[in-house]
């Protein structure tokens, strides 16, 4: 029964630990724009990504004729 002594205010110390985080995450617009990143991804971009580069890569000698 003495355990109850700890495990209570551990409890009430982790639910206010849990609404304070949950409030933070409110005032700093954690919330704001739920359907925006669902929405986003369906759409296409503006402009195509660019093609990675290729460091390390030896020139290709074949590519040297295309440029004559």
């Amino acid at each position: 029964m003495s355990v109850l002594g700890y495990l209570i205010p551990a409890a009430l110390f982790l639910g206010l630990l849990g609404l304070a985080a949950f409030l933070w995450a409110l005032k700093s617009g954690q919330f704001d724009d739920l359907d925006g990143a669902a929405h986003r991804i369906l759409f296409e971009d503006d402009e195509p990504n660019p093609p990675p580069k290729q460091e390390g890569r030896k020139p290709d000698p074949r590519d040297s004729d295309k440029a004559d």
